[in-house]
């Protein structure tokens, strides 16, 4: 009867654990929460106090005047988009910040060199996205329950687009962090690409609203149906049906994953 090899006897570069590298991958996703949690003030309060300062300045400028939008007054309606777009830009941050200081500092080798595939990589990284993306949403609602006495309609189909929100926005990050090669590309990124999308989403307004061409491309972000998703789960109404918000987001989600992972798993504009 053969004896298994032993790990001296197995050649260099094989794995010498089963098909995930669990310990690797929560050390990864432990280091990415981590990393937030520390600067907390930067990372969590931050987001809340701009938060609470766009609600109360489209509150004093525009809510005496304006009329319900869809059956709510102006300020419960934009609440729901104004969490939703802190948590998807904080999700973004985390993971592309994470990425593009590690390779600006010189250390990402300290991430490709691990025995972490590259699937793991993107779980890790998710991690840490997704954790900050809740921790913000959590305070966010809190303060929208203390200050406007607005609690979710359906929490967990809130919960569930909030997830997904914080999952794609990591994805995204995770492929613009590797993308860029300096701060002033991820600044061009985070300027022209995501808030855009965060703003031009249906945060502050209903899509019904806009004219048919900007009605139909509004209709292709994939950032609009998560918005839109939340928007239900915290106050019951929506401009698309949640169950079309939750495909559309977990098929965008899973589109973005898989191009984070090649690019990991290939080590684009990564290793030299």
């Amino acid at each position: 009867m053969t004896e298994p090899a032993s790990s001296a006897s197995m050649p260099m570069g094989a794995r010498r654990f089963g098909r995930v590298n669990w310990l690797g991958l929560m050390t990864l996703a432990e280091r990415e929460n981590r990393r937030f949690l520390a600067v907390w003030t930067q990372t969590l309060l931050a987001p809340l106090i701009t938060a609470g300062l766009f609600m109360m300045i489209f509150s004093i400028a525009i809510g005496p005047r304006r009329g319900d939008v869809m059956g709510v007054d102006f300020t419960t309606f934009i609440a729901p988009g104004i969490l939703m777009m802190t948590v998807i830009q904080n999700a973004f941050a985390n993971t592309s910040s994470s990425i593009v200081i590690s390779k600006v500092q010189g250390n990402i080798v300290d991430t490709l060199m691990p025995p972490l595939s590259g699937g793991e990589l993107v779980l890790g990284y998710l991690a840490g996205g997704v954790g900050r993306g809740l921790l913000v949403a959590l305070a966010i609602g809190v303060g929208l329950f203390l200050v406007l006495g607005i609690a979710p309609a359906h929490p967990l189909l809130a919960l569930a687009f909030v997830l997904l929100g914080a999952a794609f926005m990591s994805g995204v990050g995770i492929v613009a962090g590797i993308f860029a090669n300096k701060f002033d590309q991820m600044a061009a990124i985070t300027n022209f690409i995501v808030t855009p999308l965060a703003f031009l989403s249906g945060t502050f307004y209903s899509v019904e609203a806009l004219p048919p061409v900007l009605y139909s491309i509004t209709h292709f972000n994939p950032v609009f149906y998560l918005i839109d998703g939340v928007r239900f789960g915290m106050i019951g109404v929506s401009d698309s049906a949640p169950a079309l918000g939750l495909a559309v987001g977990a098929a965008a989600t899973l589109a973005v994953c898989l191009l984070a992972w090649l690019m990991l798993a290939r080590g684009y504009r990564l290793k030299v």
